[in-house]
């Protein structure tokens, strides 16, 4: 009677478990920093720095796919392209392989009903990869050639060409959300 009511717990939370990890995986991490000294008030154009963009290993298109994702943030904060910029914006890249092992072991544990046995045989083990990429976004004041802000993100990445576009859209949003920066 008793694993009944325990089983019948586990089975009404693990739908919120799941939407929990599976809501980690797709979030993306931000962080910024920034010259506390600088007036970020006077800046209302922008370009980008090809120098700095040529430099970025990945692929062209995923070049295009961020670049357009930035200048469409831009516009929506007021800013314009321009040929005559107040503000560079540089991108920078990196990747890593995430692999995750998991083993699950459940039977009769001594003393304690259904759970986890440590002497338990068999029991499941999953090995998962995924990529995990890193976009940073710099600023850098076009006069005085200096970085004056950096964002970064973190999160999983897609291959699946369908859903790219919106994952980028997703990391850039997500870093240029904490531009201009807010001051203490």
């Amino acid at each position: 009677m008793n694993i009944n009511k325990f089983a019948m717990k586990t089975i009404q939370f693990l739908p919120l478990f799941m939407l929990l990890i599976l809501g980690s995986c797709s979030s993306v991490r931000v962080a910024n920093d920034f010259d506390k000294n600088v007036d970020f008030t006077q800046y209302k154009t922008f370009a980008f720095y090809k120098n700095g963009i040529d430099k970025v290993e990945i692929s062209d298109l995923d070049k295009k796919r961020i670049l357009r994702a930035i200048e469409e943030q831009m516009v929506a904060k007021g800013f314009t392209k321009s040929e005559n910029p107040d503000l560079l914006v540089n991108i920078f890249t990196k990747s890593r392989e995430q692999v995750d092992v998991n083993t699950f072991n459940a039977g009769w544990g001594y003393g304690w009903g259904w759970g986890w046995n440590p002497w338990m045989y068999g029991g499941q083990t999953s090995v998962s990869r995924s990529t995990e990429g890193t976009l940073f976004i710099d600023l850098i004041d076009a006069k005085k050639k200096e970085m004056v802000w950096q964002g970064e993100g973190d999160g999983n990445l897609t291959k699946n060409t369908e859903k790219k576009e919106e994952r980028i859209k997703e990391f850039v949003t997500k870093i240029l959300e904490q531009y201009p920066p807010k001051k203490k």
